[in-house]
């Protein structure tokens, strides 16, 4: 079985990752710093900033494809990764900035956090079902 719809957003979440990636080297670069953040708060926001993706972006990506696989309707699955999209990019600009906007960061996480646990849903009941 193929898949077409998961790979086109995991996709455009690595495009986001390596985004957050080079702001990481970059801060580091002018910084100085090699290790850590150096006592950086601005590094150190980069830097959470980029390991929350990657503690959650897979982790969804995985879900998600394992739905599309088991035949999940292509509008959900749209739907799914749109959210994720929109969710990780939210928390993106809600913490990288020094005076934190709560709001992005809560929706970022809610959004994620619904994806996943829908997706997991969605998993567990067709698994059930079969």
């Amino acid at each position: 079985m193929s898949i077409a719809i998961v790979p086109v957003y995991a996709a455009l979440l690595a495009v986001l990752f390596v985004a957050l990636s080079l702001r990481v080297i970059g801060a580091r670069r002018s910084g100085k710093v090699a290790i850590g953040a150096g006592g950086d708060a601005g590094l150190e926001r980069r830097m959470r900033v980029h390991a929350n993706f990657a503690e959650y972006a897979p982790f969804a990506l995985l879900l998600l494809t394992l739905a599309e696989l088991r035949g999940a309707p292509g509008l959900l699955l749209h739907a799914l990764c749109l959210a994720l999209i929109i969710g990780r990019a939210a928390h993106a600009w809600g913490v990288s900035n020094p005076k934190e906007d709560f709001r992005f960061r809560v929706f970022g996480m809610a959004a994620t956090f619904t994806v996943i646990l829908l997706t997991a849903l969605l998993l567990l009941v067709g698994s059930a079902l079969r």
